[in-house]
């Protein structure tokens, strides 16, 4: 009976404890073993990593935003709102604007990785603006670069674009805009020191610009008011351009800068067609290989080689250029005084913009050295295009510490050229939360790079090629440059005269701008041609007889806003206001730039 009493007590407690186990342990464990997600493979450590990118192990990429216009350079705000300057022109086959204003606002409030908020702002294309390229934020105001100016708007809290009515103040007025690079990227400094890019009209300051054989002017005139950095005062309003604030000069197209060590680099695209314009000299080859792109280290009063110098990869060294009396890469002459760069890069790749990494997100490697953004090549044509990736590179001392590493690639989908790439970085940033920032300037993508870490992360490191490496076969049709070939590029600054009384230099350049068709929507240039020098379908513009008015500023503007529907000696009519709806001061702009063309570089007659 004893026997029994234990075996009844123990079968009793052991079938509490299968109770007690079914009831609290058992279902959790069966549910771990056998429930379709659990038997389904681990989570992605990238779950939205839609981009489409290759990058080293443990980074994720999303589409933080699109479609937004041709996005040039970025800023992330302390907030984490990511403010974009956008472009338009010929550069994008004057292709028609963004509805909106050039500026855009981008916010993710929900914390998905992709921007749940979109915001225009800024005056559009019927306000007579056409974007630019950029954009910087100091003192709770966005800064931007807008026509020939570079202005703010004031940010004020709860909301994350201007107020409807907030002044557009201008810091800076009558940047150049003529030519093949008309962009103005800046830095802004935490002490309100604002590095201006004014760079060059043409490819090597030529008499003919881009024309085979034709020499260099000596002097370069251009290099009085282009071709350099400027530097101006944030803090400061309606401050005129003028040769007096250049800080550095010899730099074709300083279009990214990085404030690394306490040293401020900048981005130079090297200049292009040594072998096209001067096939005795070179191969067909080197016209791929050389001049290297270059990362400098902006120093006050340097003077980095432009257009006497250009730099060769293979001799790690500046060498005289063909147009001022180089042979092909022998002599040396005046470029054993400029400044080389800190560090260099393949050439033809186009480096836009460049970012130093000061966040603990990324791995500490990534601190150390600047990413750069680079647009891509065309130049390199027949042989296979370059660049249309992210890249970092190692610096220390002021100078490259490692080669360079492709941090970032799938831009392009395969697809490198100018013409075929769905996609081409400019503009990089680094937000508050650590991810990278990447704009896109083809259809205005926002890449949102970050790093999550995880297995096989670090790994993957791509190199870049060597900067030795050859031109490899031939694969692509020749190319032309994305601006078109202006043989007289380097003289359109000083084409026009003085702006007539009531009109300011500001008025003409925009109204260059309204002649080309780069805002506005209708182009003068295909009756009057490039700078008004007239065609079969209309008369030049340079001259000093009219056909429709007295030539006075009024006059003018009258024959533009009424149109001519009947030519006198051609066969072309002119619409009302050349077929586009130009507003009223768009018109007088187009007037003014009309009105000094034909007082020429003489003073006008008021």
């Amino acid at each position: 009976m004893k026997r029994l009493l234990i075996f009844l007590v123990f079968v009793f407690c052991f079938a509490l404890f299968l109770f007690i186990f079914r009831a609290h342990i058992a279902p959790p464990i069966a549910s771990w073993m056998f429930s379709p997600s659990a038997a389904a493979a681990p989570q992605s450590a990238c779950p939205n990593n839609d981009a489409g990118l290759k990058l080293p192990g443990g980074f994720c990429a999303t589409i933080f935003a699109d479609n937004i216009g041709h996005a040039r350079h970025l800023v992330v705000a302390p907030d984490g709102v990511v403010y974009v300057n956008t472009w338009s022109g010929r550069y994008y086959g004057n292709t028609p604007p963004h509805a909106g204003g050039f500026l855009v606002a981008l916010q993710d409030k929900s914390g998905s990785g992709h921007a749940d908020v979109i915001q225009r702002f800024g005056r559009s294309a019927q306000e007579g603006n056409a974007g630019g390229s950029g954009i910087g934020l100091y003192k709770d105001a966005i800064y931007f670069e807008t026509n020939d100016r570079i202005a703010k708007f004031p940010l004020t809290s709860g909301s994350i674009v201007p107020k409807v009515d907030a002044p557009e103040t201008t810091i800076v007025f009558g940047l150049p805009l003529t030519g093949d690079h008309p962009m103005h990227p800046f830095y802004i400094a935490s002490n309100g020191e604002m590095y201006i890019d004014v760079a060059t009209p043409t490819n090597a300051c030529q008499v003919k610009n881009r024309v085979p054989g034709s020499p260099g002017e000596d002097p370069c005139t251009q290099l009085e008011t282009r071709g350099g950095v400027w530097l101006y005062d944030a803090n400061k309003t309606d401050q005129r351009f003028s040769p007096a604030e250049r800080y550095a000069t010899g730099i074709r197209n300083a279009e990214g800068y990085a404030f690394y060590d306490g040293q401020l680099y900048v981005t130079q695209h090297g200049r292009d067609q040594l072998f096209n314009n001067w096939p005795k000299l070179y191969k067909p080859d080197q016209e791929a290989t050389l001049p290297a792109e270059e990362l400098l280290l902006l120093k006050k009063g340097g003077d980095y080689g432009w257009p006497g110098c250009y730099y060769d990869l293979f001799q790690k060294k500046l060498v005289l250029a063909p147009e001022y009396g180089g042979d092909g890469g022998k002599k040396v002459g005046v470029c054993a005084d400029k400044t080389g760069p800190a560090a260099a890069f393949p050439a033809h790749w186009g480096p836009n913009g460049a970012a130093h990494y000061d966040k603990k997100e990324f791995p500490e490697r990534y601190t150390k050295g600047v990413f750069i953004a680079f647009h891509g090549s065309w130049d390199r044509a027949p042989y296979a295009q370059g660049g249309y990736n992210v890249v970092f590179q190692p610096l220390s001392g002021g100078r490259a510490s490692a080669p360079c590493e492709i941090f970032a690639d799938g831009f392009a989908d395969g697809k490198k050229s100018p013409a075929d790439a769905p996609h081409r970085p400019s503009g990089l940033a680094v937000g508050p939360d650590g991810a990278l920032y990447v704009s896109d300037d083809v259809t205005g993508r926002i890449y949102r790079i970050t790093y999550v870490g995880g297995a096989g992360a670090g790994g993957g490191i791509t190199p870049c090629p060597s900067l030795t490496a050859g031109a490899g076969p031939i694969s692509a049709a020749a190319s032309r440059p994305p601006e078109g070939l202006h043989p007289n590029a380097g003289h359109e600054a000083t084409a026009a005269g003085a702006p007539p009384r009531g009109a300011t230099p500001p008025m003409v350049a925009e109204g260059q701008q309204i002649y080309r068709g780069q805002i506005g929507g209708a182009a003068c240039t295909g009756c009057h041609g490039q700078n008004g020098q007239g065609s079969p379908l209309g008369p030049a513009l340079t001259a000093h007889k009219w056909l429709w008015s007295d030539g006075s500023y009024a006059g003018i503007a009258k024959t533009i806003t009424d149109g001519v529907s009947q030519p006198k000696n051609y066969r072309s009519p002119m619409p009302p206001k050349g077929g586009a709806q130009l507003t009223d001061d768009q018109v007088k702009a187009v007037a003014a730039y009309v009105y000094s063309l034909s007082h020429g570089a003489t003073p006008a007659a008021h």
